[in-house]
């Protein structure tokens, strides 16, 4: 970066939106040990930008972000030959101890726990989906064939300028594709440590958007653009590996083949179900994205191979390291959801099974829509929140996730959560998506 560039220090709020403030990269050196200023209120930021009047922090208190140079991206120079860097960081008390509503530090505890009670950490990323807009697909079929070369192509050379630029920023890009919906992407990176991989999320969206603006476009994450359109998920792949870095989750003599480790920790997920989605689907949106027959997730259940599932045993290919390939995947979480609150509430409640020793959940072969009320119960499938109000409810109701979260910081998620629900009250589906999808 030249002196006259600039580096935004930078968080993430409740509601998944980076802010954060910037300087010449010239002091950045001075800048590593002491960060810059924030205040707590800031975390109280709702959706489209109001704060949320009762909220924990008020006026009051003083906090430092410092940058971590591990999490960053360079977006693209400017006209004039100018850049931007952008660095993710901690949320410190003015004596730059973590600050205990930092969500970061929520992520970087939860992880910790896990190592220190378990000996085990978690593998993780992030399949993003989002959509073009304003970008002209007109000569294409839909925006364009799902999967195509031609959608591919028609849209270049946006997919090859993204793929490189995190290739650069070392993200390991893996696949880039065409999804389903009109003008609908997906990009995905390859597995890391957890707090790396919700780095990465944060600042892949950042890169995304900035690029597509050099294309007169705009990407939103939105998990609806269009009431009746095909929604954008964040799917989150995991696994866990041993002190010695070897996968645990892999037992070819298990139903699933999923071991009895991850079998607890999976029914962790699962028992906290509707609590976690609260931070992981947790927007007026995301029910309207989240329903049965929406290859989303319709139910909560540990599904074989399954899209409906909301943890899903994924595919392995061939016969030979096979442990190395197997995960887990979560399928109800989206953009408008904090990464670091994401893998913070699977890890939390991962935990709970681990230190209750559940049982493993009844693996699933099949769509509990066709079954009968009885039968679902008998194999332990259990319905979601159909709406953020009762997520909420559910988040409010579960003291072991509360007790992580602590009672400041969860106030204040419940009272950017009310705020945005208040503002939603009584729009319709289509008023919905078009406020989320100004801000996403």
């Amino acid at each position: 970066m030249a002196n006259d560039d600039l580096v935004l220090i930078a968080t993430a709020d409740l509601v998944g939106h980076v802010r954060g403030r910037a300087f010449g990269a010239d002091q950045l050196a001075d800048r590593l040990e002491h960060g810059v200023g924030w205040v707590p209120a800031d975390l109280a930021l709702t959706t489209f930008g109001e704060l949320a009047e009762t909220n924990s922090f008020g006026p009051l208190g003083d906090l430092r972000l410092r940058p971590d140079p591990s999490a960053s991206i360079v977006l693209s120079s400017g006209a004039d030959g100018t850049g931007i860097e952008v660095m993710l960081a901690d949320m410190l008390n003015l004596d730059l101890s973590p600050w205990a509503c930092c969500p970061r530090n929520v992520l970087r505890r939860a992880v910790a726990a896990l190592k220190e009670e378990f000996g085990l950490t978690m593998v993780a990323t992030f399949e993003h989906e989002f959509t073009l807009l304003n970008a002209d697909a007109s000569a294409l079929p839909r925006g364009g064939p799902p999967f195509s070369v031609e959608a591919l192509r028609h849209f270049e050379p946006f997919g090859s300028r993204l793929y490189a630029a995190l290739a650069r920023a070392g993200y390991e890009p893996d696949t880039w594709l065409a999804e389903f919906g009109p003008n609908q992407f997906e990009i995905t990176l390859a597995p890391c440590d957890a707090l790396t991989a919700a780095d990465r999320a944060l600042l892949l969206r950042e890169l995304v958007r900035d690029l597509a603006k050099q294309f007169d476009w705009r990407a939103s994450f939105s998990p609806l653009v269009t009431s009746h359109g095909i929604g954008n998920g964040v799917h989150v792949h995991f696994s866990l590996r041993d002190a010695d870095g070897a996968p645990v989750l892999y037992d070819p003599s298990q139903p699933g083949q999923l071991s009895a480790i991850g079998g607890s920790f999976a029914a962790g997920v699962l028992a906290h179900s509707s609590a976690v989605c609260a931070l992981t689907a947790p927007s007026v949106i995301s029910y309207l994205r989240m329903r049965p027959h929406t290859w989303s997730a319709g139910h909560a259940f540990l599904g074989l191979r399954n899209r409906e599932a909301l943890l899903r045993i994924c595919p392995t290919v061939g016969t030979s390291d096979i442990d190395q390939q197997f995960n887990l995947e979560f399928r109800a979480a989206d953009a408008t959801a904090n990464p670091w609150l994401v893998l913070a509430a699977l890890v939390v409640a991962g935990l709970d099974g681990l230190r209750k020793k559940l049982p493993a959940p009844t693996v699933v072969d099949g769509d509990p829509d066709l079954w009968t009320p009885g039968e679902r119960e008998a194999a332990g499938v259990a319905d979601l929140p159909r709406s953020l109000k009762e997520s909420l409810e559910a988040l409010t109701n579960d003291e072991m996730i509360g007790e992580w979260l602590g009672t400041e910081l969860l106030g204040a998620y419940l009272a950017v959560k009310e705020h945005e629900l208040a503002v939603l009250d009584g729009a319709s589906a289509e008023t919905v998506c078009e406020r989320y999808t100004s801000v996403y």
